[in-house]
């Protein structure tokens, strides 16, 4: 009840009734999502709300002013922050896909004889891999999705198109080929550690730079590819422990090596790219703990 002026005399004093508000508990949820969303409100973003409560008009506002500017800021940001969630959520998986095409690619190079086309597409396939899981650490997007991913996508550029470049003419070839694939396959599933980034076995990342070095520093020739071969089979399925070399989130000279590998790649000649990829993969082969770790070797 609502009292407008005194009685005087015998005057009778004006009073309205207020109309019982419908529904108080819902308004009250109102204003406790309000609350709970600050001054942005899911829906109307301070806007005012004309809300008719008996025969009185209710003006509700939101609890701050939202400028013309603000509204605008917030209404980007609700479209863009969803696709920058999704971008940094991918954008690890993205490079593993660009390394399982990389992949794939050479193995239809390879099966038309064009094995040379298909060693620098795995070249680049090695690149993607260094750069996948430091993108999926720096951003914080490690997931089983992304390290099943960089595994199929290993397997299938460092294991399949790796393989057909040995080209299986005759039996003993083919058992090769079988042998290395197989040796891959282990290695990916098996072979884990269980110490964080410590490899077990060779990876088959640089098991697959060396022949492809082998493979464009020889022309092709298949005594040096099955000797290669056989040798980085032994170091995959051996029990040696490797560390992860973090070339993108370590010491600033394994950038550089990584930075140089891209350059050598875009715009040096193809035999000073292969020995610049040959040495590299080689110095991590044969002194993985003295240059690419700072963990002493495990016994």
């Amino acid at each position: 009840m609502l009292l407008l002026m005194p009685p005087t005399g015998n005057e009778r004093p004006f009073v309205f009734y207020r109309r019982p508000l419908e529904n108080p508990p819902l308004l009250q949820q109102k204003d406790e999502g309000s609350l709970e969303l600050g001054w942005l409100w899911k829906h109307v973003k301070g806007r005012v709300q004309n809300t008719l409560v008996g025969d009185l008009t209710l003006n509700v506002f939101s609890k701050e002013c939202v400028s013309v500017h603000q509204e605008a800021f917030f209404e980007q940001a609700a479209w863009t922050c969803p696709n920058l969630e999704f971008a940094r959520k991918n954008a690890a998986n993205t490079l593993s896909l660009a390394n399982l095409l990389m992949g794939l690619s050479s193995i239809i190079c390879s099966l038309n004889g064009h094995h040379y086309a298909a060693c620098w597409l795995l070249l680049i396939g090695f690149l993607l891999d260094l750069a996948d899981g430091a993108v999926a650490r720096r951003l914080n997007a490690c997931s089983p999705l992304g390290a099943k991913l960089d595994d199929f996508a290993d397997f299938t550029s460092f294991g399949l198109a790796t393989a057909l470049l040995l080209q299986a003419h005759q039996l003993l070839d083919a058992c090769l080929v079988i042998a290395y694939v197989l040796a891959v396959f282990t290695r990916l599933c098996f072979f884990c550690s269980g110490i964080p980034f410590m490899y077990r076995g060779l990876p088959c990342t640089y098991a697959s730079c060396i022949l492809v070095c082998a493979f464009l520093l020889s022309s092709g020739n298949l005594l040096i590819l099955r000797i290669t071969a056989v040798v980085m089979i032994l170091f995959m399925v051996d029990q040696g422990f490797y560390p992860h070399d973090k070339v993108l989130e370590s010491q600033l000279w394994k950038k550089m090596v990584f930075t140089g590998g891209v350059m050598m790649l875009l715009f040096s000649s193809s035999r000073l790219a292969c020995l610049y990829y040959l040495l590299w993969a080689s110095s991590y082969i044969l002194f993985p703990f003295a240059l690419w770790s700072a963990v002493p070797k495990m016994q």
